[in-house]
């Protein structure tokens, strides 16, 4: 992968004189591809953190949790994950509206391991792609550049003691966050900001 490393990080791997590690990891571990170790490892995982930037150039990371699986693996070379309901101010979604370059991180705090991808996202707005997750209006698919594992050293172990209560499910609906109901906001909220709509009305 010839533009795998940047100026930057090349000017520091030879200060530090690690460029010959660099290039020899890039050509183990940095796919352009998901193999079937890396597709299951991140299917199985209930969340991950998504990294985007915005039109100026600046960054932003969030939290992204579901169910076991609501991350799907497509193929070898795309994701894809739905869009919950949050709080409207869109940030993430923005930035991959105006940039699509995203990088994603999976990490298992329980069995120490993890997984870095980097690609192009998009937004999805098929009903029929949306209908698989309830009460979600926007989708991102993401079109894979490249991924590698990380190792797992720095984790620390911790102890899982459960999934969030309110992922959506299709036997349990979305319910808002108790600080939509406070009065500061209670004007402004959107109706049914993620309610699914049939692009053919």
């Amino acid at each position: 992968m010839t533009d795998f490393y940047q100026p930057g990080q090349r000017q520091l791997q030879q200060e530090f004189q690690s460029t010959a590690l660099a290039d020899r990891l890039e050509n183990i571990i940095v796919q352009p591809q998901l193999d079937e170790a890396a597709q299951a490892f991140i299917v199985a995982q209930d969340h991950f953190y998504l990294s985007t930037v915005d039109a100026q150039g600046f960054p932003t990371v969030s939290y992204k949790g579901g169910a076991p699986g609501f991350v799907q693996v497509v193929d070898a070379t795309t994701l894809r994950f739905p869009c919950f309901d949050g709080n409207g101010m869109w940030l993430s979604m923005g930035n991959i509206a105006d940039v699509g370059k995203i990088g994603m991180l999976f990490i298992d705090m329980v069995e120490p391991h993890r997984v870095r991808v980097q690609g192009n996202g998009r937004l999805i707005r098929d009903p029929q792609v949306l209908a698989q997750w309830q009460d979600v209006g926007l989708a991102v698919e993401v079109d894979i550049s490249c991924n590698w594992i990380n190792c797992p050293r720095y984790i620390h172990p911790m102890q899982q003691l459960g999934q969030s209560p309110n992922v959506p499910t299709p036997d349990q609906p979305t319910e808002a966050a108790q600080w939509k109901s406070l009065e500061i906001v209670a004007d402004v909220l959107p109706p049914q900001p993620h309610a699914v709509k049939d692009s053919s009305t």
